[in-house]
């Protein structure tokens, strides 16, 4: 009988992880047997004990989904074969001083099925609350999944409004703050720069400042935040906050808000809500691409 698996990467620990393991098309644990931690013999720790009795049960034809951190998963695939074997040890993290011998060696080969989820290795799927891993098997290296909670993420996977960038701790709220300001029609139509430098430029009495300031077709100030991630409830007060302040610097009695952000298009229930009584509030997302090109 098929059983299901998700692996825990550890992408945010060693940045470059997942896109090896979608490479390599694998999985992987760490547990080094040179330090002890042997697939025979007495567990050291209770920890290892568990990770060890599931790699023992891990058999081709199994389907394993790779887990990011904060909700995030990344591919599923097809176990293909196992190389979990103490003499097997083959890291996919490189030697480093902490880590002479490499790090998360014991490797699981897949098939990833590129039918599911997107398929370049830098976008990843956003889990929506209703298809998250529940508490007790969100933690820890490997755990057993059963059919209906994987098939639950399987879905949520396919719904591109899930898909995210991997980079989250990337700061680009600067530079992202910068291109709009340069580039405002980009955002929406009509969109132009506040025509006061002094009012655009200018931080409000509590120290605090918005990141753009432009104005629409009609003359309205338009108030412009952005956020790596996705958006909350504070930043929704946040610009509120921000937008009150414009009315009172501007002496517009009206001033719109758009918060800008890189996490997932589905929006939390509770943000939805606010924005879809608020007619002068916009929540867009955005996304980042950069190319590389070698100069002749």
């Amino acid at each position: 009988m098929k059983s299901y698996w998700k692996v825990f990467c550890e992408e945010t620990k060693f940045p470059g992880l997942w896109p090896r393991w979608f490479r390599n098309q694998c999985a992987a644990v760490g547990w080094n047997p040179k330090n002890g931690w042997t697939m025979e013999g007495k567990a050291r720790k209770p920890d290892w004990a568990t990770a060890r009795n599931y790699l023992k049960r891990v058999k081709p034809g199994d389907m394993l989904l790779v887990q990011l951190k904060h909700n995030r998963v990344g591919r599923v695939g097809e176990v293909v074969r196992k190389e979990v074997d103490d003499k097997q040890w083959n890291p996919t993290v490189p030697p480093n001083k902490k880590y002479p011998l490499g790090h998360h060696g014991r490797r699981i080969a897949v098939r990833w099925d590129l039918n599911i989820g997107p398929t370049d290795p830098d976008t990843v799927v956003s889990l929506p609350k209703a298809a998250r891993l529940p508490s007790n098997l969100a933690l820890g290296t490997i755990r057993e999944l059963d059919s209906k909670t994987f098939s639950r993420i399987t879905k949520a996977m396919g719904d591109k409004a899930n898909w995210v960038g991997l980079q989250g701790s990337f700061d680009y709220e600067r530079s992202l703050s910068d291109y709009i300001a340069t580039y405002p029609h980009r955002v929406e139509d009509d969109l132009m720069p506040y025509p006061d430098a002094k009012v655009r430029e200018n931080a409000f009495s509590d120290k605090t400042r918005s990141d753009v300031l432009l104005i629409d077709g009609y003359g309205i100030p338009v108030v412009v935040e952005c956020k790596q991630g996705a958006p909350t409830l504070e930043n929704i007060d946040q610009l509120r906050g921000y937008m009150k302040k414009v009315r009172k610097l501007t002496g517009k009695k009206q001033t719109r808000g758009i918060l800008v952000h890189g996490g997932a298009a589905n929006l939390k229930d509770e943000v939805l809500r606010e924005v879809a009584h608020d007619r002068l509030l916009r929540v867009i997302r955005y996304s980042l691409r950069v190319d590389f090109v070698p100069c002749a």
